[in-house]
């Protein structure tokens, strides 16, 4: 397929591939001055209010700061909303087209975007969890894309996949990133250690340009970033097709404009937007 502002065709043997594992590497699909034009918007959440410090969160639960200095996982969600960098990045580049193109949906919706960074000797790993247990939605047709602004391999903290686990049928509670333990008031089953359960775990070195997209009931995780002087800076969109529908979630974080809708509900609206077919 080929898709508006991307540097290449989605080809038929990416979106089966999607189909089959739920998950897809695809490689000089953005171009790389679109990447590089997010660094300082990137820069602007983890030098502000927008970004959340999800290591000094592990240290809370940890029971106490770690002396030794070292680096940080930041974090944000949603600064489409308010800054024009993002809404550009999340509903005028490729990525609306490539999840159409993955989805095999013929309308495709903005759920979220979210910065997520690590600087060098970041410790914190992102543990195992499924997009699914934070989305209030129930549906076949929803996905994350997760580009990062540097090369990152496993070491520096690359998505590490579990194959075939969007088609599992367990509904896994939520977590905080920073640990396994499941977010209180939430149901569902735990996530296992995925990491000694002789699971087939595929992770990918990526370069700016490349960018993985998943299912978003595809179990997933990070290792910290073991770099001295590397960055993982990563931009992560979701999008949602055309079967998805409203559904909520007992104690997952909810947003302030789900008050206005209801279980069965469609998307649509400023809060949603309708992203693909463009304009």
């Amino acid at each position: 397929m080929i898709v508006p502002g991307a540097s290449r065709p989605v080809t038929e043997a990416e979106c089966e591939a999607f189909a089959v594992d739920g998950f897809v590497c695809l490689r000089g699909l953005l171009p790389p001055d679109v990447v590089e034009a997010m660094a300082g918007p990137v820069a602007t959440v983890v030098g502000g209010s927008a970004g959340a410090d999800l290591t000094a969160m592990a240290e809370t639960l940890g029971g106490g700061a770690d002396p030794a200095p070292r680096g940080r996982f930041y974090a944000g969600v949603d600064h489409w909303r308010d800054d024009d960098a993002f809404r550009s990045f999340a509903i005028e580049s490729a990525l609306p087209g490539v999840a159409a193109a993955l989805l095999r949906s013929d309308a495709v919706w903005l759920y979220e975007d979210s910065v997520l960074v690590k600087q060098p000797g970041t410790a914190e790993p992102t543990a195992f969890h499924t997009d699914a247990s934070y989305f209030h939605v129930v549906g076949e047709q929803a996905c994350t894309a997760w580009v990062p602004l540097d090369p990152v391999t496993l070491d520096t903290g690359s998505l590490i996949f579990v194959r075939g686990s969007h088609r599992w049928p367990q509904e896994f509670r939520p977590n905080l990133f920073v640990t396994r333990d499941s977010i209180p008031g939430t149901i569902g089953d735990e996530v296992p250690d995925l990491e000694h359960g002789g699971h087939d775990l595929v992770s990918f070195d990526l370069e700016p340009g490349d960018l993985t997209v998943h299912h978003y009931r595809t179990l997933h995780g990070a290792r910290g970033n073991a770099s001295t002087t590397t960055s993982r800076r990563a931009i992560s969109v979701r999008y949602c097709g055309d079967d998805v529908r409203y559904r909520f979630r007992l104690g997952a974080p909810r947003k302030a404009h789900h008050r206005e809708v209801a279980d069965g509900d469609p998307f649509g609206g400023p809060d949603c937007p309708k992203v693909w077919p463009p304009g």
